[in-house]
């Protein structure tokens, strides 16, 4: 009976433990199920997520952003996790659009680093007050952000990184001076007033805020007026202040009526002075003596006349200075280095007038030297100038009119409508070539400096079609012309990525330059990098590999010229290949131009009487992606 009760006693021990382990594996798996917000996630933040999510309404986000955010099983694009809370979110190079609500990221409490960097979202930069416990890293760089610079980032104590630049915003920058901060940009935007002399804030370089014309103080080079603080009020007392605008206010009524007895004065002595010009011109129209001089530019000989105040770069113009004041003039719009008017001669040829401006301090002879070797420059597909004038005031050029055109607005120009006249592939790929032979030209033939790019500024908008619709390249060799802030805002060389990355530029920039060129020619969208005001672009280069990736590479195309001619598909792939080369993010990387211009010219041109709807071969598709896998095109800091 002892041995049997041993053994009871031994079964039922077994039997409960076998329970409680039980138990408590049920329990475990209990605490893993779905239903724990470690994995679920906030239903506040998922929330603020599907806002975000409606306000970009990016395809892929629409698709990927579906179900529990922080499930380690299903993760969202971009979205990591800890603790049932979201930590990081990072979009970057996406193409993505919208304004987000500046109150978006009040329900992120947890956040360390956001990065929205290389897309086109605007609005107001958002408000970070309550998330200053964690955040660590903020990227809103290249994008289109406006307005000022919340003071909701100066409570982030643990900020390390801040990258506000290529933006638009306005106003001051706020005191920050985080002894954590240590990598900070607001260049190239719209910020105004003094530099704040915080220690943390000058201890970066001027490149952190060059490319704002408004800002003074150290670092930057332009010193503030000594009579206005960092808010630009005058330190005087308000009984200071009133005395002293009696004392402007009265200055300014003397001042007001001497410069009213000035104009006149001087009204009346231009009008005496342009009646004596007109009758002198008018008398020795017909026996005036030219003066022509031989100039010498770049090694080669070229004749100048010299007419009135105009310089000549050819003979046989047809008209004088005279013949250009009475001409009627209609303005063209701004361009890079000013404003351009079209001037039609009563008896000659349509001018564009290039009115200069923003140009680096030079005497007359060095902006005479610089030009003439400019002018020496000789090739179809060049459009040189034809004359210049240059005063102390005033320096323009005068070229031939361009009847069709820049390719930007044949491109994209009246899309939708009913006038459009279709721009055909072997027409675009015409100017492809075009564009390449001018530009190698340039590459043999300036004699220049390898920090700085031969043309520096290409893009479809100085591309110009005349009335046979051969293509000329304009605005080339303007770099030593304009000073290095109004180059790096403007120039299409600066916004490369070695000057993003080692601030500097070379003629592997301008093969950038033509790469990104090709891109918009083949996909018919605006480049973000080019867009002109009013137009909102994408990031080509990310957006075609992202098309790569995901194998969709047929809908890249534009489709006035996808769905034109069946045997120019392999034409058109292979100008793709030529292009990513061509945008690839080391420099060394790219091709030469002499080697661009040979494999363009081999691409052959399709019969134009072969016109069927296009669809690409499914094969050329998987050999393009591998051939660009093979490649190694980097999509980062594009």
């Amino acid at each position: 009976m002892g041995s049997a009760a041993l053994f009871l006693i031994k079964n039922i021990l077994d039997l409960m433990m076998i329970t409680v382990v039980s138990l408590l594996l049920c329990r475990s798996v209990t605490a893993q199920s779905p239903e724990d917000p470690s994995l679920v996630g906030d239903p506040q933040e998922k929330e603020a997520l599907y806002d975000l999510r409606a306000t970009f309404r990016d395809p892929l986000l629409t698709d990927n952003w579906t179900g529990p955010h922080c499930n380690i099983y299903t993760p969202w694009k971009g979205i990591q996790c800890s603790n049932g809370h979201v930590t990081i979110l990072v979009l970057e190079n996406m193409g993505l659009t919208g304004n987000i609500n500046v109150s978006e990221f009040i329900n992120f409490p947890d956040l360390s680093v956001l990065s929205f960097r290389n897309n086109s979202i605007g609005g107001n930069i958002m408000n970070f007050s309550s998330n200053h416990k964690f955040m660590k890293r903020i990227d809103l760089s290249n994008n289109m952000f406006s307005g000022p610079i919340p003071d909701s980032l100066r409570i982030l104590d643990l900020l390390e990184s801040l990258q506000l630049q290529n933006n638009k915003l306005t106003g001051t920058i706020p005191e920050f001076n985080q002894s954590s901060l240590k990598e900070f940009s607001v260049s190239n935007n719209d910020l105004s007033g003094s530099i704040p002399q915080t220690q943390t804030l000058q201890s970066f370089g001027y490149a952190s805020y060059s490319g704002n014309p408004g800002l003074c103080g150290p670092p930057s080079p332009t010193p503030c007026s000594p009579s206005t603080n960092d808010t630009g009020e005058s330190p005087n007392s308000s009984d200071d202040k009133v005395h002293l605008d009696k004392i402007v206010f009265g200055f300014i009524i003397v001042l007001l009526v001497v410069v009213i007895a000035v104009s006149a004065f001087y009204c009346i002595k231009v009008h005496k002075l342009e009646k004596m010009l007109m009758e002198k011109e008018v008398d020795h129209i017909e026996d005036k003596e030219e003066d022509e001089k031989i100039i010498e530019a770049g090694g080669r000989r070229i004749v100048a006349e010299e007419r009135g105040n105009l310089i000549f770069m050819e003979d046989e113009t047809g008209f004088e200075f005279s013949d250009l004041l009475r001409a009627s003039a209609e303005g063209l719009g701004k361009g890079s280095f000013g404003n351009c008017y079209k001037a039609k001669l009563n008896s000659g040829p349509t001018i564009v007038v290039k009115r200069l401006s923003d140009l680096r301090p030079l005497t007359n002879e060095e902006f005479a030297k610089q030009l003439r070797l400019i002018a020496d420059l000789k090739h179809p597909n060049l459009l040189c100038f034809l004359a210049y004038y240059q005063s102390k005031d005033e320096k323009l050029l005068l070229y031939r009119y361009a009847e069709h055109g820049n390719l930007f607005y044949r491109i994209h120009g009246g899309r939708g409508s009913g006038d459009r006249v279709p721009f055909r592939w072997s027409t675009r790929l015409s100017v492809a070539r075009g564009v390449a032979r001018g530009l190698e030209y340039l590459h043999l033939n300036m004699n220049r400096s390898r920090r700085i790019a031969p043309h520096g500024n290409l893009k479809s908008s100085n591309v110009l079609l005349d009335e046979n619709d051969k293509v000329l390249v304009s605005d080339y060799g303007f770099a030593s012309l304009v000073a290095l802030p109004i180059a790096t805002q403007r120039m299409m060389s600066f916004k490369s990525p070695e000057y993003k990355n080692a601030k500097r530029v070379s003629k592997h920039s301008d093969v950038w330059s033509y790469g990104c060129l090709l891109l918009e020619l083949l996909t018919g969208k605006i480049p973000d990098k080019t867009a002109p005001p009013g137009f909102n672009g994408v990031d080509l280069c990310s957006w075609i590999d992202r098309a790569l990736r995901e194998e969709w590479t047929a809908e890249v195309f534009d489709p006035e010229i996808s769905n034109s001619q069946r045997n120019a598909a392999p034409g058109m792939l292979r100008l793709l290949q030529i292009a990513m080369r061509c945008c690839m993010k080391f420099p060394e990387e790219r091709p030469e131009m002499t080697e661009v211009v040979r494999e363009v010219e081999l691409i052959e041109v399709p019969r134009p009487e072969d016109e069927d709807d296009l669809s690409l071969d499914p094969s050329l598709t998987d050999d393009y992606s591998e051939a660009t896998t093979a490649s190694g095109i980097a999509e980062d800091e594009r």
